[in-house]
């Protein structure tokens, strides 16, 4: 029976450092229940999230012990009853898993699960979940993005900055990204933005605001709100939203600033997406990958033993370039 199977999955025991992620071969295949999927693993996302639970600091706490990853790629191994969408041997990606996907078997939920198709590899299957959904609920749940406004990715060169300036293009935006390296504004501008700036260079602000006319952006999509916030709200134009998916830590703004242009700071949160905008968004991507544009870029790779030094380099990195990934 399957029951008795064994894996290799990372266990976190205790909050802390990236050391606290540990290879364990001796982890029970988890089964599926009604309405899951049981997934063989091929290739994982890493996300910065990841990273905040394990160390303890996020709000919401898993129960210990417990096994990081929401973003897999791989093989539909079995099924549970009710389960219609997927079948054993499909190839599938997800957006969230039950048991954790820093293993080499997972089980998902049947609506978390969508299909890959063959044009994407696993690991590029791997980093769509997380970056792609999390971009399409900044520009068009949250932001509410029309084509023919501008927007600004700050920190496109990341899994969700890639995402968001593929995504920004297809809607018929003005495209405008940071990155923090010569590679990371070649990326930007190979994945959909018009016009790449470093964000380390202390004029780069007047220079998207010149590529504006002096108009500012409607919206901005802001990966690290602690650093960059308050200058976001001087550089929005007229009603300009600034949606913000990351922070690590807290900044100090002036509220006029949001008065002088009418602006709002929304934050965004892929959990509280309900099930239709789950749907809404999962057809427009894989409209996306039909059509071509939807193409993730896969940084670093690592395999599975090297979880610890994947959470340390996402977070120390100097510039990110694409998805980190691990493999099994």
């Amino acid at each position: 029976m399957s029951g008795s199977r064994l894996m290799r999955a990372i266990r976190v025991s205790e909050f802390g450092a990236p050391s606290v992620l540990k290879l364990c071969s001796d982890v029970p295949v988890p089964q599926p229940g009604r309405r899951q999927v049981l997934i063989r693993v091929l290739a994982c996302g890493v996300n910065p999230v990841e990273t905040y639970i394990r160390s303890g600091s996020y709000a919401r706490k898993p129960t210990l012990p417990y096994t990081p990853g929401t973003d897999v790629a791989g093989v539909v191994e079995t099924v549970g009853e009710e389960v219609i969408a997927v079948k054993a041997g499909d190839r599938v990606f997800t957006t969230a898993t039950e048991s954790g996907g820093y293993a080499e078997y997972t089980v998902a939920a049947d609506d978390n699960v969508h299909k890959l198709p063959d044009a994407l590899d696993f690991p590029q299957g791997a980093a769509i979940g997380i970056p792609y959904f999390t971009a399409y609920r900044a520009l068009v749940h949250k932001a509410r993005a029309k084509a023919g406004e501008t927007v600004l990715i700050h920190g496109a060169s990341g899994g969700v900055g890639v995402a968001a300036s593929q995504l920004s293009r297809a809607l018929g935006l003005r495209v405008l990204g940071t990155a923090g390296t010569p590679e990371g504004m070649k990326l930007i501008l190979n994945n959909g933005a018009h016009l790449a700036f470093n964000h380390r260079e202390d004029s780069y602000t007047d220079k998207i605001m010149e590529a504006t006319e002096g108009r500012g952006v409607d919206v901005i999509v802001e990966m690290l709100s602690n650093v960059n916030l308050s200058k976001d709200l001087q550089m929005l134009a007229y009603g300009g939203r600034v949606t913000v998916v990351g922070s690590r830590g807290p900044i100090e703004i002036n509220p006029r600033d949001t008065m002088a242009k009418e602006s709002s700071i929304m934050g965004v949160a892929l959990f509280f997406s309900t099930p239709e905008e789950k749907k809404e968004c999962a057809a427009l991507l894989y409209a996306g990958m039909e059509a071509g544009w939807l193409r993730p870029v896969v940084g670093c790779l690592y395999p599975l033993d090297k979880a610890a030094q994947a959470h340390h380099d996402i977070m120390e990195s100097p510039g990110a370039a694409g998805k980190m990934v691990l493999t099994m």
